[in-house]
């Protein structure tokens, strides 16, 4: 039995669906609230729980031999990203689970002190490691699901709003790849005990996706080019109201202010392992929005 959490993201649907459709066994963690017929419909076990909740996660885990943590944090990195995570692996460690994947994120062990969910994943990232418990940690850039959105919005207006500077590089990954990476991480030897940065082919500049885009939907793009102090004065104000939103937004200015992408090497490692050639973006964003 392979336990996913995070069955319903963007990231864990696509590998609950991978493993299904191997006829692997299945258990999927999900919230009372979200959507998960589609699951349910694949052949998949499902287990209605709150990763805030050890006594769930610890259920969860009874009689599993695999354990993928997919979840996100919601804005709660403490909570989600931290503790479920440990309470997981100490849960792999009892129930002696053959194999662990965390899907951290790249950019995790540079220490950056205004990012909660960064915090949360390298401390989670070493107390796997140090568990005794088989793992694969894999590091994604920006994913090229989260550019939908903003690839209809473009196709609609020619609009692109890029905040920060344009010249920062990025790594965008197929989320298909990312997924496919992640089962495959079970079984694969070169996977095994193993981090691995994980982007897309190509190094991009960010100011390059509204180009792409251009390219894909034939339209000039008209970029919207705000400096990042704008979304310092936005944190500051609501800082006066939420503070947890602030905190969240340190993570959001941390992956708008820096650079997050993959060496040649490193890409190169990547296809070496799982042995496939990764996909553009461009090519994800035709594919997905059939153009």
């Amino acid at each position: 039995m392979i336990l996913v959490t995070g069955a319903t993201g963007g990231i864990g649907r696509k590998v609950v669906r991978l493993l299904r459709q191997q006829e692997k066994p299945v258990r999927a963690f999900v919230r009372l609230t979200s959507h998960y017929s589609e699951l349910e419909h694949r052949g998949s076990e499902i287990f209605i729980g709150d990763l805030r909740r050890e006594k769930d996660i610890q259920q969860a885990c009874r009689g599993v031999e695999y354990i993928i943590s997919a979840h996100g944090s919601d804005s709660d990195a403490l909570s989600l990203d931290y503790r479920a995570n440990i309470e997981l692996i100490d849960q792999a460690k009892a129930n002696g689970v053959k194999h662990f994947v965390f899907i951290s994120v790249l950019g995790a062990d540079r220490g950056y002190e205004d990012a909660p969910v960064f915090k949360a994943k390298r401390a989670v990232e070493k107390y796997l490691e140090a568990s005794g418990v088989n793992y694969t940690i894999l590091r994604p850039a920006g994913l090229a699901s989260n550019l939908l959105t903003l690839a209809e919005r473009f196709r609609e207006t020619g609009l692109y709003l890029l905040i920060g500077d344009p010249k920062n590089r990025t790594s965008i990954v197929s989320t298909d790849d990312l997924a496919k990476m992640v089962v495959d991480s079970l079984t694969v030897e070169g996977a095994r005990n193993q981090t691995l940065a994980v982007g897309g082919p190509e190094i991009l500049l960010r100011g390059d996706i509204p180009q792409i885009f251009g390219r894909i939907f034939n339209k000039e793009p008209i970029v919207i080019n705000p400096p990042l102090f704008a979304l310092d004065g936005l944190r500051s104000a609501l800082g006066l109201f939420n503070a947890q939103t602030q905190k969240a937004l340190g993570t959001y200015r941390t992956l708008l202010a820096s650079e997050f992408f993959c060496t040649k090497e490193e890409i190169a490692k990547l296809e070496r392992t799982f042995d496939f050639k990764l996909e553009t973006l461009e090519n994800f964003v035709r594919r997905y929005l059939a153009v």
